[in-house]
């Protein structure tokens, strides 16, 4: 008598395609989170204190963007070493770095023109209905400590920070400089390539080290259904629609440039190198999507360095290289659209006149100043530091950051969408690109890394 038994397979075939299936799970997170946002809303608050859903809301949102900071600091010092470490098997290594860079500065003076037009066309500060009285008292940005940031003070790029609360208790945190972190990897990366093959088991644990922190991400990433609620629902609870009205211009300006430059500046690049622009969404969405609702450029930078290898058809040698080195560097939402609308909507705000020196001077922020913005969550460092170098005041971020989370879930796709076209354009240009690839159906989930479809696999196949 032989017994029937359902294979994993077979078991998932019965399950809703919501259930099993990624992006369904994210639609339906959003939705998910606004209804209880604006729950929460109505709810109101308790003594002057959030509500129990608002509170609820709150804390898994920003556990899961907790989750994305903890693997930050080694996950951006074994990609980048590793990333140089496998221009070994690629020709013209040197010349691959440096189109790569002059891609990342094409494309973010293209977004940062686009956002200084939109910025004087739209007059996003004329019409706000917020108070001049904000004042901003976080971190600031400016050329001296962007200067000296380059500078680790440890190997690691750490730094600790204590503060006395009013009852005594003394709260340490500790933070970290992505921008050190990027420059240590770089050193060491190089100093094992010179060494030669004494540093092969230093790479060989590296590419290890690199592969397990891979993994926990990918487990992060399963969760982002989870802290899309948190996040969506926190950011509605708590600023709702009337703070997003009284800056409405100014965030419909800040999201008509995103729109331009990722459906329109990206496919027309796209276009222009022969490519199929179709092929390029479809193969790169998934990680826009989750770029969308993580926020985080280094958080979704497992999946971008994935669709863009395994979608695109971009060399794994060279992606490995170009795209964590996007994920830190490459930012044309948060550090060219968002600081040029931004900079002169505190302007015009304030009735301050620009001049050309002034627009001048903000693309030549943006351009050169980009790798100043972290790729965990925000752009107010970006900010402030082209407020400083034009002279505005800085009480202006103050009226920014109600919407900043509402604002940084678009920066951040268009900045990972960029992230995936840059390498995507090098290697078209360098015959690096796998076209058959590029324009093959796409197939299987992105969301789940290869060793983890091998696993599932392997009991059915054994039953044959």
């Amino acid at each position: 008598m032989t017994s029937q038994t359902s294979s994993p397979e077979s078991t998932a075939r019965r399950l809703p395609t919501w259930v099993t299936s990624f992006g369904p799970q994210i639609i339906a997170a959003l939705i998910a989170g606004v209804a209880l946002g604006l729950l929460a809303k109505t709810m109101g608050t308790v003594d002057d204190e959030p509500n129990w859903l608002t509170t609820t809301l709150d804390t898994i949102g920003s556990s899961y963007v907790s989750l994305l900071k903890a693997a930050v600091v080694p996950l951006i010092f074994t990609a980048v070493v590793s990333s140089i470490a496998n221009l070994r098997a690629v020709s013209n290594a040197a010349r691959l770095a440096w189109q790569t860079l002059l891609w990342f500065g094409i494309t973010a003076l293209i977004s940062v023109t686009i956002g200084i037009l939109l910025g004087v066309f739209m007059q996003p500060g004329d019409n706000a209905s917020v108070s001049k009285d904000a004042e901003f008292s976080g971190s600031q940005g400016s050329w001296v400590g962007f200067l000296t940031g380059l500078v680790p003070g440890n190997f690691l790029g750490l730094g600790a920070s204590s503060k006395v609360a009013e009852s005594g208790d003394v709260t340490t945190s500790v933070s970290f400089n992505v921008l050190q972190i990027l420059v240590i990897a770089i050193a060491v990366g190089i100093a094992a390539l010179k060494v030669g093959k004494p540093a092969e088991p230093f790479l060989a644990l590296n590419a290890s080290a690199l592969a397990v922190i891979q993994k926990v991400l990918w487990w992060i990433i399963r969760l982002a259904p989870v802290g899309t609620v948190g996040l969506i629902g926190t950011a509605v609870a708590t600023y709702g629609w009337d703070t997003i009205g009284s800056l409405g211009m100014f965030a419909l300006t800040i999201y008509i440039g995103l729109f331009l430059v990722l459906f329109g500046v990206y496919p027309v690049l796209i276009k222009a190198h022969g490519l199929s622009v179709r092929q390029w969404f479809s193969g790169a969405w998934p990680a826009i999507q989750l770029a969308f609702v993580s926020r985080s450029s280094v958080g979704t930078l497992p999946l971008t360095q994935r669709v863009t290898e395994r979608n695109l058809g971009v060399s794994r040698a060279y992606a490995s290289f170009a795209v964590p080195l996007g994920a830190t560097t490459k930012m044309d939402g948060c550090a060219s659209i968002y600081p040029a609308v931004s900079a002169i909507f505190v302007a015009q705000f304030f009735n301050i006149d620009l001049g050309f020196t002034q627009y001048l001077l903000i693309a030549l922020v943006s351009v050169l100043g980009s790798a100043a913005t972290a790729g965990t969550t925000g752009a107010v460092v970006m900010l402030t530091l082209t407020l400083s170098t034009l002279g505005l005041p800085l009480a202006g971020v103050g009226l920014l950051l109600s919407i900043d989370p509402i604002l940084d879930m678009g920066r951040t796709a268009v900045n990972v969408a960029g992230q995936t076209v840059v390498p995507t354009l090098v290697a078209k240009r360098n015959g690096l690109l796998d076209t058959a690839l590029y324009n093959a159906r796409r197939q299987g989930d992105p969301f789940v890394d290869d060793s983890e479809q091998v696993e599932v696999a392997l009991p059915v196949a054994s039953k044959s």
